[in-house]
């Protein structure tokens, strides 16, 4: 868990033979006799309700510009700092921002977490993790249990967390903001941080039938996840381009994970008549679909070209580097952390954000020709 560390500094006493400076000496309005510049204070030097000031603090949209601009200053003139603390208790909930997660890569939930945290640094807001099975009996009630006990401001849940409409109806329930991360709209605008997994599996499928190949295999992930659905119909569409079917032999269900990866990959390759090419559904298992490789003595690509999905630091930096569908994972967690920012504050949204894959062509995938 990531939280904010409080430290609480008393003004040294002066010692009593030490010369005061004088009353006329320059110094804050509310320097002299003061321990604490308050919320009040701050209305009265600004002229404004205390409403107004909690308004300008929590970025509230109703507020003309001019007053905010004149809030802002005299609070950073005054050095004023709301106590978080205190503001949780006033609005009854944590400056807490929840990802809830439940993704076998961790890579993934890496990069989500980067850009969550790109978007709360300076803000009063703290990232808390919280990973979570889908597949437990009593993962809906765990999680409630979660929100009731700690109140956070608002819960992230890229996929296949998002996926899951009974837990966004709890979380509407609690009246506790979110944003979904999905390959389809599956809420408001204002709750939808879009990806289009399936376009992106389609540029995977044109990439390796325009280099020659016909028997290509596909590594998908759990059918769990409406993304493993989304890149598989992707991939099929692509193919049916160039007049081509994915055989179903040739496809197989993965953990979106190192060693998922490797298992099927050892099952695809050690085949009398193996595939020329693998699209994987993440870059975890296409890395893994390399061990698989070298295993067996197949080079790559001279023997077997290889395509992932998320474009993860790793495709860069393996040997050969790996041609991948690129979604700008870290861009998307700061976006839904934007997204999440507004509806805490009550602005108003009204379009999606969305994210189109790009396939990244490296060193992982050659011509048949």
């Amino acid at each position: 868990m990531y939280g904010a560390l409080i430290a609480i500094v008393a003004e040294n006493q002066m010692p009593e033979n030490t010369t005061k400076k004088s009353d006329s000496a320059e110094q804050s309005p509310l320097s002299a006799g003061r321990a604490k510049v308050t919320i009040n204070d701050i209305a009265r030097l600004a002229n404004v309700s205390k409403k107004t000031v909690s308004r300008v603090l929590n970025d509230h949209p109703i507020v003309r510009a001019e007053t905010r601009a004149k809030v802002k200053q005299i609070m950073a003139e005054q050095g004023y700092a709301p106590d978080p603390q205190a503001r949780a208790l006033a609005f009854r909930r944590s400056f807490l921002i929840a990802l809830a997660y439940d993704n076998p890569s961790p890579q993934y939930v890496v990069n989500m977490q980067r850009g969550i945290l790109d978007e709360l640094e300076g803000s009063d807001y703290q990232l808390v993790l919280h990973p979570v099975d889908r597949s437990a009996a009593n993962f809906s009630e765990k999680l409630e249990r979660f929100v009731e006990r700690h109140r956070p401001a608002g819960v992230i849940m890229p996929p296949s967390v998002s996926e899951d409409e009974a837990l966004c109806e709890m979380l509407r329930s609690q009246s506790c903001p979110y944003v979904r991360i999905a390959s389809r709209d599956l809420d408001t605008p204002a709750h939808m941080v879009r990806t289009h997994d399936a376009d992106g599996a389609a540029q995977a499928a044109r990439h390796l039938a325009s280099l020659g190949h016909k028997r290509i295999a596909h590594i998908h992930g759990p059918k769990s996840f409406r993304s493993a659905h989304e890149r598989l119909a992707g991939f099929k569409d692509g193919l049916k381009e160039f007049e081509l079917e994915l055989d179903d032999a040739l496809t197989i269900e993965a953990g979106y994970t190192f060693d998922s990866g490797v298992r099927a990959a050892d099952n695809l390759l050690s085949r009398s008549k193996r595939p020329t090419a693998i699209f994987a559904g993440n870059d975890e298992m296409a890395i893994g679909i390399y061990s698989s490789a070298r295993k067996l003595g197949l080079k790559i690509p001279d023997d077997l070209s290889i395509v992932g999905f998320d474009d993860t630091p790793m495709a860069s930096r393996i040997a050969p580097a790996l041609t991948t569908v690129r979604l700008p994972i870290r861009d998307m967690g700061g976006e839904a952390a934007r997204a999440l920012l507004k509806l805490i504050a009550r602005q108003e949204v009204t379009e999606n954000q969305s994210f189109n894959p790009e396939i990244i062509v490296r060193e992982s995938t050659r011509s048949l020709a």
